[in-house]
């Protein structure tokens, strides 16, 4: 099935935290960076940072950087940055700052133009709070995009990836697409994308266990 690009890009976001977001979001833009006028990519806050050089720094923020070729400052990819391992909003609260869905939309419009694709990362689950006042739903809400949805392909991801298409759609938003993300070599998982074929008719994608980007195409 062919994925049609939408105008403005996506809203890269997952059934749970650590399921690869970063990692397929990479994936996404090795493939787009050569299929659209202009791409931004965005993850405009970070929690977990380690201080390197007397700095927080971003790990999944320069993984998108590098992957876009480093076409934009690090600070504009990822501004918001936070070193506890929390979800941003108790993040911000333990450094005496607050964070609101409204610094995040700036974030991720800035130094952008209309003809522009955006990859844009949440952070954690798609209902995980993201800042002091909404979750990564709300901020996809806001900023309009379609939904990438990533699921760890493990036991059970039929159920969560059932689950978090069906309340993407209960909140009013359009899913693209759902990938399904090896991160082991089991080989008794192979069957999670024909099963939920059986449930769904937005297209499924693999990104296979350290699989070259050539045989990951999400646009068909």
């Amino acid at each position: 099935m062919t994925l049609p690009l939408p105008r403005s890009g996506f809203f890269l976001t997952g059934s749970d935290t650590d399921v690869g977001k970063t990692h397929v979001g990479c994936q996404i833009i090795r493939q787009l960076k050569h299929r659209v006028p202009s791409l931004k990519v965005r993850k405009p806050v970070e929690s977990g940072c380690k201080t390197v050089q007397g700095k927080l720094f971003p790990a999944d923020g320069d993984a998108l950087y590098r992957c876009n070729d480093e076409l934009e400052e690090l600070q504009i990819i990822t501004p918001y940055r936070f070193a506890a391992a929390l979800a941003p909003d108790q993040a911000a609260r333990l450094e005496n700052r607050t964070l609101s869905l409204s610094q995040l939309e700036q974030a991720v419009w800035q130094n952008t133009e209309e003809n522009d694709f955006l990859l844009v990362e949440g952070a954690g689950g798609f209902y995980s709070p993201i800042a002091e006042d909404g979750l990564n739903a709300d901020l996809a809400h806001r900023l309009g995009l379609p939904l990438i949805l990533v699921i760890e392909d493990r036991l059970g991801a039929i159920n969560q990836a059932l689950l978090t298409v069906r309340a993407a759609q209960a909140e009013g938003l359009e899913v693209r697409a759902v990938i399904l993300n090896r991160r082991s070599r089991d080989a008794s998982l192979s069957s999670n994308l024909e099963s939920l074929r059986q449930h769904l008719e937005i297209p499924l994608h693999r990104c296979p266990f350290q699989q070259v980007a050539a045989d990951f195409d999400l646009l068909g």
